[in-house]
């Protein structure tokens, strides 16, 4: 059965947050999509302009998806009277949502939206880390959930940002479609591995990202690309050009632990995911580069 998906579309909308989603729904197959918004014609976030709006329906079908897309500047955008008048129309919509006739979809900042039209009032939720605190503040009634890829309650479905806006459409097509169209779309759209909600926003490929070594850096793409091979802080540390005692001390300077504990958390990160698609413990483990199921317990009791 064809589900209806209308993406509210403002002045801003983050390019990726819209045509992200929208792409794996497209390749899902069972999916309509309508673009629609208060005015005709939007410019995004990249500058590219939108057109062809439809304008904002006095109802939506029975079961269909609402996406509220993130916007750049939010504080900006989302004061304005276009998106006043989005906001009052999405405040029409709550007792759909209430009665389940209707799954509320927000990505990223478009929470804040949906939030300052009420929709999130007693509802789990989450947002971009960059907003989450305006979220709460702005919704102190929502139950505001910190570093999560994307949180589901009842019929409210919010993520993080960008990225995690295809974890979300990922979800939505397992949801409606099963499992195996969500991989089939994952594997189309290259998107390896398929996220859950209780997933951290910072895994360990990007937890560690934010400093500016480049030795470092060489180091970590090493290890993330080959997490499952047998590294030893030597065979790190040569093809990242410098000595191993060098490696170990900027790896404690930089990252706050060592060469072995970066490479551990991800092969954990590889065995979780290898778990979410279906694995059994003994082949994510196997998988990610533990020896057995018993090593890759032991290793999340380190980290848990």
């Amino acid at each position: 059965m064809q589900r209806h998906v209308y993406f509210v579309t403002l002045p801003g909308v983050m390019a990726l947050d819209l045509a992200g989603p929208a792409e794996a729904l497209r390749l899902a197959g069972q999916f309509t999509l309508h673009y629609i918004g208060p005015q005709p014609e939007v410019v995004m976030s990249t500058g590219l302009t939108v057109s062809h709006l439809q304008p904002l329906p006095e109802s939506l079908p029975k079961d269909s998806i609402l996406i509220m897309p993130g916007v750049a500047e939010s504080a900006e955008n989302f004061a304005s009277p276009v998106a006043q008048t989005a906001c009052d129309w999405l405040h029409q919509q709550k007792s759909a949502i209430e009665a389940g006739s209707l799954t509320l979809v927000c990505i990223c900042s478009g929470s804040l939206l949906a939030g300052k039209a009420g929709l999130l009032d007693g509802y789990q939720c989450t947002t971009h880390h960059d907003v989450i605190e305006r979220l709460r503040q702005q919704v102190p009634a929502a139950q505001v959930k910190d570093n999560r890829i994307f949180v589901e309650d009842r019929f409210v479905l919010t993520s993080a940002g960008i990225s995690a806006g295809i974890d979300l459409a990922l979800h939505l097509i397992a949801t409606h479609s099963g499992p195996q169209a969500a991989l089939d779309v994952a594997r189309e759209m290259v998107v390896y591995f398929r996220r859950a909600g209780d997933d951290p926003q910072l895994s360990p490929w990007l937890r560690y990202r934010n400093h500016l070594h480049p030795a470092v850096h060489r180091a970590q793409n090493l290890m993330a690309a080959e997490p499952e091979s047998p590294w030893q802080v030597e065979d790190v540390a040569a093809r990242s050009h410098i000595s191993s005692r060098h490696l170990t001390r900027l790896f404690r300077q930089h990252l706050g632990i060592s060469v072995r504990d970066y490479h551990e958390q991800l092969r954990i990160g590889v065995a979780q995911q290898r778990l979410q698609q279906g694995a059994g413990i003994e082949k994510a483990a196997l998988a990610a580069g533990f020896s057995s199921a018993r090593q890759l317990r032991r290793a999340q009791e380190r980290w848990g």
